[in-house]
Protein backbone atom coordinates (compact mmCIF):
# COMPACT_ATOMS: atom_id res chain seq x y z
CA UNK A 1 0.00 0.00 0.00
CA UNK A 2 1.40 3.58 -1.13
CA UNK A 3 0.83 5.63 2.04
CA UNK A 4 1.77 8.67 -0.31
CA UNK A 5 4.16 10.20 2.57
CA UNK A 6 6.80 10.70 -0.27
CA UNK A 7 7.78 14.73 -0.09
CA UNK A 8 6.36 15.26 3.30
CA UNK A 9 8.15 17.12 5.50
CA UNK A 10 7.51 14.87 9.33
CA UNK A 11 8.83 16.19 13.20
CA UNK A 12 9.66 13.05 14.92
CA UNK A 13 10.40 14.14 19.16
CA UNK A 14 12.45 12.18 20.55
CA UNK A 15 13.86 10.09 17.75
CA UNK A 16 17.31 9.10 18.69
CA UNK A 17 16.15 5.67 20.20
CA UNK A 18 14.02 3.20 20.33
CA UNK A 19 10.56 3.53 19.30
CA UNK A 20 11.05 6.95 17.68
CA UNK A 21 14.08 5.44 16.13
CA UNK A 22 11.87 3.21 14.57
CA UNK A 23 9.45 5.90 13.47
CA UNK A 24 11.90 8.33 11.51
CA UNK A 25 13.61 5.31 10.02
CA UNK A 26 9.99 4.24 8.32
CA UNK A 27 8.94 8.01 7.26
CA UNK A 28 12.70 8.17 5.80
CA UNK A 29 11.93 4.75 3.83
CA UNK A 30 8.73 6.29 2.96
CA UNK A 31 10.43 9.58 1.34
CA UNK A 32 9.44 11.80 3.56
CA UNK A 33 11.89 14.80 4.58
CA UNK A 34 12.13 14.35 8.64
CA UNK A 35 13.69 16.25 11.02
CA UNK A 36 14.99 14.55 14.71
CA UNK A 37 13.78 16.61 17.53
CA UNK A 38 15.87 15.20 20.22
CA UNK A 39 18.48 16.26 23.20
CA UNK A 40 20.60 13.46 22.67
CA UNK A 41 22.28 15.26 19.19
CA UNK A 42 24.95 12.57 18.86
CA UNK A 43 22.58 9.31 18.98
CA UNK A 44 20.37 11.34 16.53
CA UNK A 45 22.98 11.63 14.08
CA UNK A 46 23.28 7.70 13.78
CA UNK A 47 19.56 7.97 13.26
CA UNK A 48 19.70 10.66 10.62
CA UNK A 49 22.86 9.27 8.78
CA UNK A 50 21.25 5.69 8.87
CA UNK A 51 17.98 7.54 7.28
CA UNK A 52 19.77 9.18 4.57
CA UNK A 53 21.37 6.15 3.15
CA UNK A 54 17.70 4.16 3.04
CA UNK A 55 17.48 5.92 -0.71
CA UNK A 56 13.99 6.93 -0.13
CA UNK A 57 14.82 10.10 -1.77
CA UNK A 58 13.85 12.40 1.45
CA UNK A 59 16.50 13.93 3.62
CA UNK A 60 16.62 13.49 7.69
CA UNK A 61 17.96 16.13 9.40
CA UNK A 62 18.84 16.63 13.70
CA UNK A 63 17.79 19.82 15.28
CA UNK A 64 18.89 19.35 19.06
CA UNK A 65 15.50 20.21 21.20
CA UNK A 66 14.69 20.21 24.63
CA UNK A 67 11.12 19.78 24.22
CA UNK A 68 10.07 21.11 27.99
CA UNK A 69 10.86 24.49 26.50
CA UNK A 70 8.59 26.45 24.00
CA UNK A 71 11.15 28.82 22.63
CA UNK A 72 13.46 25.64 21.75
CA UNK A 73 10.59 23.78 20.30
CA UNK A 74 8.96 27.14 18.46
CA UNK A 75 12.94 27.37 17.07
CA UNK A 76 12.89 23.73 16.12
CA UNK A 77 9.84 24.28 13.73
CA UNK A 78 11.12 27.69 12.35
CA UNK A 79 13.81 25.76 11.24
CA UNK A 80 12.39 23.02 9.48
CA UNK A 81 9.90 25.34 7.86
CA UNK A 82 13.03 26.92 6.65
CA UNK A 83 14.28 23.81 5.61
CA UNK A 84 11.67 22.14 4.12
CA UNK A 85 8.66 24.41 3.53
CA UNK A 86 5.29 23.34 5.12
CA UNK A 87 5.36 21.02 7.94
CA UNK A 88 2.19 18.19 7.20
CA UNK A 89 2.59 15.69 10.01
CA UNK A 90 3.88 16.19 13.87
CA UNK A 91 4.65 12.76 15.84
CA UNK A 92 5.18 13.37 19.55
CA UNK A 93 6.86 10.61 20.59
CA UNK A 94 9.25 11.46 23.67
CA UNK A 95 8.66 9.85 26.45
CA UNK A 96 10.15 9.79 30.06
CA UNK A 97 9.44 7.33 33.18
CA UNK A 98 11.10 6.38 36.33
CA UNK A 99 9.19 3.53 37.64
CA UNK A 100 8.51 3.78 41.32
CA UNK A 101 5.29 3.71 43.91
CA UNK A 102 3.67 7.38 43.88
CA UNK A 103 4.52 7.49 47.51
CA UNK A 104 7.75 7.10 47.48
CA UNK A 105 8.36 9.13 44.39
CA UNK A 106 9.96 12.82 45.11
CA UNK A 107 8.01 16.13 43.94
CA UNK A 108 10.98 16.34 40.94
CA UNK A 109 10.23 12.67 39.62
CA UNK A 110 6.31 14.20 39.36
CA UNK A 111 7.83 17.30 37.45
CA UNK A 112 10.25 15.91 34.79
CA UNK A 113 7.46 12.92 34.07
CA UNK A 114 4.71 15.62 33.30
CA UNK A 115 6.94 18.29 31.51
CA UNK A 116 8.36 15.23 29.30
CA UNK A 117 5.20 13.14 28.74
CA UNK A 118 2.46 16.33 28.34
CA UNK A 119 3.90 19.74 28.37
CA UNK A 120 5.68 19.00 25.22
CA UNK A 121 3.12 17.68 23.38
CA UNK A 122 1.14 20.59 24.68
CA UNK A 123 4.38 22.51 23.47
CA UNK A 124 4.56 21.30 19.69
CA UNK A 125 0.90 20.65 18.86
CA UNK A 126 0.91 24.77 19.56
CA UNK A 127 3.89 25.23 17.54
CA UNK A 128 2.88 23.43 14.64
CA UNK A 129 -1.21 24.00 14.43
CA UNK A 130 -1.52 27.18 13.27
CA UNK A 131 0.77 26.79 10.39
CA UNK A 132 -1.49 23.31 9.74
CA UNK A 133 -4.45 25.49 9.87
CA UNK A 134 -3.65 27.84 7.48
CA UNK A 135 -2.38 25.10 4.95
CA UNK A 136 -6.18 23.02 5.85
CA UNK A 137 -4.24 20.15 6.17
CA UNK A 138 -2.07 17.99 8.48
CA UNK A 139 -1.43 14.94 10.62
CA UNK A 140 -0.77 15.10 14.31
CA UNK A 141 0.06 11.58 16.04
CA UNK A 142 1.23 11.45 19.60
CA UNK A 143 2.64 8.26 21.24
CA UNK A 144 0.37 7.62 24.50
CA UNK A 145 0.62 4.07 26.29
CA UNK A 146 -1.58 1.65 27.29
CA UNK A 147 -0.69 2.79 30.97
CA UNK A 148 -2.64 6.29 29.80
CA UNK A 149 -5.56 3.62 28.87
CA UNK A 150 -5.69 0.94 32.02
CA UNK A 151 -2.83 2.05 34.40
CA UNK A 152 0.24 0.84 35.13
CA UNK A 153 1.66 -0.15 39.03
CA UNK A 154 4.26 2.12 39.40
CA UNK A 155 3.33 4.51 36.79
CA UNK A 156 0.80 6.17 38.27
CA UNK A 157 2.12 10.02 37.08
CA UNK A 158 3.14 9.18 33.82
CA UNK A 159 -0.07 7.15 33.24
CA UNK A 160 -2.24 10.46 34.35
CA UNK A 161 0.30 11.79 31.58
CA UNK A 162 -0.23 9.72 28.86
CA UNK A 163 -4.26 9.29 29.27
CA UNK A 164 -3.79 13.09 29.08
CA UNK A 165 -2.04 13.17 26.00
CA UNK A 166 -5.28 10.88 24.95
CA UNK A 167 -7.48 13.45 25.82
CA UNK A 168 -5.62 16.05 24.60
CA UNK A 169 -5.99 14.51 21.14
CA UNK A 170 -9.75 13.73 21.27
CA UNK A 171 -10.26 17.38 22.58
CA UNK A 172 -7.90 18.95 20.01
CA UNK A 173 -9.53 16.90 16.92
CA UNK A 174 -12.89 17.74 17.72
CA UNK A 175 -11.62 21.75 17.30
CA UNK A 176 -9.78 20.93 14.03
CA UNK A 177 -10.87 18.77 11.70
CA UNK A 178 -12.81 21.25 10.00
CA UNK A 179 -9.36 22.76 8.66
CA UNK A 180 -8.27 19.29 7.32
CA UNK A 181 -6.35 18.19 10.18
CA UNK A 182 -6.55 14.44 12.37
CA UNK A 183 -5.08 14.01 15.75
CA UNK A 184 -4.69 10.46 16.77
CA UNK A 185 -2.65 8.74 19.40
CA UNK A 186 -0.91 5.13 19.79
CA UNK A 187 -0.96 2.93 22.77
CA UNK A 188 2.04 0.49 22.95
CA UNK A 189 2.80 -1.52 25.57
CA UNK A 190 6.52 -2.10 26.94
CA UNK A 191 8.49 -2.00 23.70
CA UNK A 192 11.86 -3.05 25.10
CA UNK A 193 15.32 -2.32 22.18
CA UNK A 194 16.95 -5.35 20.46
CA UNK A 195 20.25 -3.76 22.13
CA UNK A 196 22.09 -0.69 23.36
CA UNK A 197 23.17 0.18 19.75
CA UNK A 198 19.48 1.23 19.05
CA UNK A 199 19.40 3.53 22.58
CA UNK A 200 21.13 6.61 23.38
CA UNK A 201 22.57 8.39 26.59
CA UNK A 202 19.40 10.22 27.45
CA UNK A 203 16.96 6.89 26.72
CA UNK A 204 15.40 5.94 29.75
CA UNK A 205 16.36 2.42 28.40
CA UNK A 206 20.10 2.86 29.57
CA UNK A 207 18.44 1.50 33.16
CA UNK A 208 15.73 -0.32 31.42
CA UNK A 209 17.67 -2.82 29.42
CA UNK A 210 19.44 -4.18 33.15
CA UNK A 211 15.94 -4.56 34.54
CA UNK A 212 14.39 -6.05 31.44
CA UNK A 213 17.18 -8.91 30.83
CA UNK A 214 15.84 -11.76 28.60
CA UNK A 215 14.82 -13.84 31.43
CA UNK A 216 12.34 -11.39 32.64
CA UNK A 217 11.15 -10.31 29.45
CA UNK A 218 10.40 -14.36 28.74
CA UNK A 219 8.03 -14.13 31.97
CA UNK A 220 6.88 -10.68 30.78
CA UNK A 221 5.72 -12.47 27.32
CA UNK A 222 3.78 -14.76 28.99
CA UNK A 223 1.22 -12.01 29.88
CA UNK A 224 0.32 -10.86 26.81
CA UNK A 225 -2.07 -12.80 24.21
CA UNK A 226 -0.06 -12.82 21.59
CA UNK A 227 2.94 -14.23 23.53
CA UNK A 228 5.62 -11.38 22.56
CA UNK A 229 6.52 -7.84 23.72
CA UNK A 230 5.90 -5.37 20.72
CA UNK A 231 8.68 -4.07 18.60
CA UNK A 232 9.61 -0.24 17.71
CA UNK A 233 8.60 -1.19 14.28
CA UNK A 234 5.17 -2.27 15.50
CA UNK A 235 4.98 1.34 17.04
CA UNK A 236 6.26 2.85 13.84
CA UNK A 237 3.99 1.01 11.07
CA UNK A 238 0.34 2.08 13.49
CA UNK A 239 1.89 5.60 13.79
CA UNK A 240 2.64 6.23 9.71
CA UNK A 241 -0.55 4.69 8.62
CA UNK A 242 -2.04 7.18 11.02
CA UNK A 243 -0.05 9.95 9.61
CA UNK A 244 -0.75 9.08 5.85
CA UNK A 245 -3.60 10.52 3.90
CA UNK A 246 -4.85 6.52 3.81
CA UNK A 247 -5.92 7.05 7.03
CA UNK A 248 -7.50 10.78 6.44
CA UNK A 249 -11.15 9.84 7.61
CA UNK A 250 -9.57 8.79 11.03
CA UNK A 251 -9.28 11.06 13.86
CA UNK A 252 -9.57 11.46 17.66
CA UNK A 253 -8.79 7.67 18.26
CA UNK A 254 -6.30 6.08 20.67
CA UNK A 255 -5.28 2.84 19.22
CA UNK A 256 -3.40 0.03 20.73
CA UNK A 257 -0.49 -1.27 20.07
CA UNK A 258 0.08 -3.76 22.93
CA UNK A 259 -0.27 -7.49 22.08
CA UNK A 260 -3.76 -7.84 23.58
CA UNK A 261 -1.89 -6.19 26.72
CA UNK A 262 -5.82 -4.08 27.66
CA UNK A 263 -7.22 -7.36 27.48
CA UNK A 264 -5.66 -9.29 30.42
Amino acid sequence: MDLKLAGKTVIVTGAASNIGRAIALGFAREGANVVIADIDEGQADKVASEANKLGGGGRTIVVRTDVTEYQEVEAMVGRASDEFGSIHVLVNNVGWVLDRLFLEQPHEDWEKTVSVNLWSVIYCMRAVLPQMVENGYGHIVSISSEAGRVGEYREAVYGACKAGVIGLTKSLAREVGRYGITLNAVCPAVTVPRSEEEIGEHSLWKVGLQVFTPEVQEKAKRLYPLRRLGTAEDTANAALFLASDVASFITGQSLSVGGGFTMI
